[in-house]
């Protein structure tokens, strides 16, 4: 697999509330006619692994993104990042992970604006704590994700799209890269 690269691939908003319907065999077989291989998905939200020989993720989000708008009309939100990216982002938590299904990882189409979130009050968030690095923004929250007010709070304060998935995913997602 000599220049190639492994690539998690997250789509923004899809199968929620019935609306922005894509089955997973739909994807998979999208992802595969662009020319990408070991092609395999997770859930039904939007989460692939794929190799590319494509080395830069941006490019891989443009042609999955044109794909999407072309092939299914559908305008869609997509990002990428490399396993050795979503490693790193794994690593750079800086936060405890006690209820993995209570803590997300929010990923940012465009660097991270660390001076706008470091201004977010933490006294307006009680049971939830932050955590930025320049590249995601990682958030906990005791009473669970449905009573989230802080994944709102980031997206309204980073440049570009956001798509979160809870801390189960990510693993997951990293973990089926590598088997590859």
């Amino acid at each position: 697999m000599t220049g190639m690269t492994r690539h998690i691939v997250l789509l923004r908003g899809i199968n929620v509330g019935g609306h922005r319907k894509v089955p997973m065999a739909d994807l998979r077989a999208l992802l595969t006619g662009l020319g990408y291989t070991d092609v395999a998905t997770y859930i039904q939200s939007g989460n692939a692994v794929l190799t590319a020989s494509e080395s830069d993720p941006g490019v891989v989000e443009a042609a999955v993104r044109s794909a999407l708008r072309d092939r299914l009309g559908l305008d869609v939100p997509v990002m990428a990042r490399t396993l050795d990216q979503l490693r790193a982002a794994v690593a750079a938590n800086p936060l405890t992970v006690e209820n993995p299904s209570a803590f997300m990882v929010l990923f940012c189409s465009e660097p991270v604006d660390t001076a706008a979130l470091a201004a977010i009050d933490p006294a307006t968030h009680l049971r939830e704590r932050i955590a930025v690095t320049p590249t995601e923004v990682f958030t906990h929250h005791e009473l669970g994700v449905r009573e989230a007010r802080l994944p709102a709070v980031v997206a309204r304060n980073c440049p570009g799209e956001v798509t979160a998935r809870n801390w189960r995913t990510v693993l997951r997602l990293v973990e089926m890269a590598e088997d590859a």
